[in-house]
């Protein structure tokens, strides 16, 4: 079947964690150390890599079919697009990431209001500016092409920057006054691609399997065999996604019990039921997880 789908990758920080997030989704995609241009391993898919802040543009001008870019880049270019699915990770981890209004810890600066007359850096320039307009607030914005933390106080007054933990911020001495945005990564699609029944089916397909690779990396699956007479007491531990399922073993006293748990409470639960008398205790990692 030729191409039905030009789908366009984040270039830059999120490149590596894409790739690993299609690779759990089922789909594998290569690329050379110097190449835009990814092989896939589904013949329906097409595209290139292509840095997320330039993403909705080619998307909405129906260069791509969909891609996968910053809901902050879809606001900042005001790029009319379909918003397909949330797909929440990054870089580092899946936090939801903010683009936090910062300050030098000694600055008089203390609300929005105070930024009158003042200058701000950041790369998130027609966001900030409207957001300023919004607080009746009169600023210089311009645009920064990078480190923008260490150009206050010298350069600028003050600086809009993204942060998921907010490490970086306080490194550099700075205080965050206010959080503009909120923002994760997005499937977006152009409209005219959405409306086309074929391609709409196939990029929901995707969707649906990227969200299930996304849900599954924080979770892992357990098996365990439990005699019956402690049955109600593992269950009572177990913090099951849905309720357990349980099969009989040839033993009659005893029961196999299969569930999903989160990854960061089972290094507290497999002891415990250890120590309740379970036996055969297996975790085991997920590729998906749709619910």
């Amino acid at each position: 079947m030729s191409t039905l789908l030009n789908f366009g990758l984040p270039k830059g920080s999120l490149e590596e964690a894409t790739i690993d997030l299609f690779a759990k989704a089922g789909f594998r995609i290569s690329k050379g150390a110097r190449s835009y241009r990814p092989a896939w391993d589904d013949p329906e898919l097409d595209g290139r890599f292509v840095r997320a802040q330039e993403m909705s543009r080619y998307v909405e001008n129906g260069f791509f079919d969909c891609g996968l870019t910053g809901r902050d880049w879809v606001l900042e270019n005001g790029s009319e697009v379909v918003q397909v699915a949330d797909l929440v990770y990054s870089r580092a981890s899946n936090r939801i990431s903010k683009w936090v209004l910062a300050v030098p810890e000694d600055s008089d600066i203390q609300a929005v209001k105070d930024l009158e007359g003042k200058s701000v850096a950041t790369e998130l320039v027609n966001f900030t500016r409207g957001y300023l307009e919004e607080h009746g607030v009169n600023a210089e914005v311009e645009f920064s092409w990078g480190a923008t933390e260490v150009k206050v106080p010298e350069l600028v007054d003050a600086i809009v920057d993204l942060t998921e933990t907010g490490n970086s911020i306080r490194a550099n001495k700075l205080r965050i006054i206010e959080v503009l945005l909120e923002t994760n990564t997005v499937l977006i699609a152009n409209n005219a691609s959405w409306e086309n029944e074929a391609k709409r089916a196939k990029i929901e397909n995707m969707a649906l399997l990227l969200q299930a690779a996304l849900e599954a990396k924080a979770k892992v699956g357990l098996k365990l065999n439990v005699p019956k007479a402690i049955l109600d007491q593992v269950l009572e531990t177990l913090p099951a996604l849905r309720n357990p399922t349980i099969a009989s073993l040839s033993d009659g006293d005893w029961v196999a019990v299969e569930t999903v748990i989160e990854k960061k409470v089972s290094r507290e639960i497999i002891p415990a039921l250890k120590r309740l008398g379970a036996e055969g205790i297996v975790e085991y990692p997920l590729n998906k997880l749709v619910q």
